[in-house]
């Protein structure tokens, strides 16, 4: 394994960890503060937002210069941001700190992955992507439980202390780890970029992490209600519930990654029919405590194990320019991410109860489904008329 992945990794594991820790904090932020619950919640929803901002934008403005210098930079984003949330004396400091934060987030994953991609040979690129992405699913299954510990503990400044730690490590292993230029690294110019966004299969590719992505996460937005008002556990379970997800989360990256090297159109049909079929199961017996701990390991496990794969169709079909493509599919991470939370919260207001998020993401599911089977379709067309 090239170390320079190792060095991915840890950035990624920092970054997983300010996105979500968060959540676990909020009522010792709010307090801190003096704001209310809904206004703390903000951190989060602003933290989302500059993602797709810093997806965009930020990669757009970063694609001529070389692609090392670019991780470096967004490491010492990534550090500041952190460093204002720790030290910041009001709330609105800290919203700040939480924006400058994420706009390092969608470029950082979205170059890094060309960057992983390019470390290893053509038949373990998926592999590589996986490896970077593996320390997002470990901040879930280790950071944030023991984040969230640290800043009930010592207080919720402790913690983005330590996240700032953590940035500094990432950025010194970037530095010494990541080779300086890549084989497949060639000056970069937006307009040769943008090109590659009038080829349909990076739309359709886009479209399928969209739904793909939304429809697990509109299941697992309002995990908690579903536990507890359906499946009958307690409030004290759920913590314990979400590290078993976190573990398939973990397991799925790697084994996703894997398949995607071998064939990449047969695995991400095969994950997204099964979770799916995951999803299905859960609604269905959510009332069972039994079932519903292997349908949250499961939903884990073929949810995230699609991840590597959209990443690489997307590049592979932006493989002369790949840099904006790919950041654009982590903004699309994270809209399909507030669709499914959207779509989700529209069937619980409409009365449906707590088992309708998940019958939602089963149908948003079926819809990347159906997508993939159409460009697949489309892309066979074209290359029988090439013939």
């Amino acid at each position: 394994m090239p170390l320079g992945l190792l060095a991915l990794a840890i950035g990624g594991f920092g970054i997983g960890l300010t996105e979500f820790v968060i959540m676990g904090l909020l009522p010792e932020v709010a307090a801190d503060f003096g704001v209310t619950e809904a206004v703390a919640g903000w951190l989060i929803t602003g933290y989302a937002l500059s993602v797709v901002v810093g997806a965009l934008v930020v990669t757009a403005l970063v694609t001529r210069f070389p692609r090392k210098n670019v991780l470096v930079a967004l490491m010492g984003l990534f550090i500041a941001g952190n460093l204002l949330s720790a030290i910041a004396g009001s709330y609105e400091a800290m919203m700040l700190g939480r924006v400058v934060a994420a706009l390092c987030h969608g470029a950082f994953f979205g170059i890094g992955a060309v960057v992983a991609a390019s470390l290893v040979e053509a038949a373990k690129k998926a592999g590589a992507i996986a490896m970077m992405f593996a320390g997002l699913t470990a901040a879930n299954v280790l950071g944030v439980p023991f984040g969230t510990l640290l800043g009930q503990t010592y207080g919720w400044r402790s913690t983005f202390w330590a996240i700032t730690v953590i940035g500094v490590v990432a950025l010194v292993g970037t530095i010494t780890l990541v080779p300086a230029k890549t084989d497949s690294e060639t000056p970069g110019h937006l307009r040769s970029e943008l090109r590659a966004f009038g080829r349909l299969q990076v739309w359709l590719s886009i479209a399928i992490t969209i739904l793909g992505y939304g429809g697990m996460f509109g299941a697992f937005t309002y995990i908690a209600f579903t536990l507890t008002e359906v499946s009958g556990f307690t409030s004290g379970s759920v913590p314990w519930l979400l590290i078993l997800f976190g573990v398939g989360l973990f397991i799925g990256n790697y084994l996703g990654g894997r398949a995607a090297d071998r064939n990449l159109t047969a695995t991400l049909l095969t994950l997204l029919a099964a979770l799916t079929a995951v999803l299905v199961f859960f609604a269905f017996s959510a009332e069972s405590q039994i079932a519903t701990v292997v349908s949250l390991f499961l939903m884990g496990v073929f949810g995230f194990a699609t991840v590597p794969g959209l990443q690489m169709r997307v590049m592979a079909f932006a493989d002369d320019a790949p840099t904006m493509a790919s950041g654009a599919n982590i903004a699309a991470f994270n809209l399909g991410n507030a669709l499914g939370a959207w779509i989700g919260g529209v069937t619980i207001t409409a009365g449906l109860g707590y088992t309708s998020p998940i019958w939602a993401g089963a149908v948003i599911t079926v819809a990347a489904v159906v997508v993939l089977v159409v460009a697949t379709r489309l892309q066979h067309q074209r290359s029988m008329v090439r013939i």
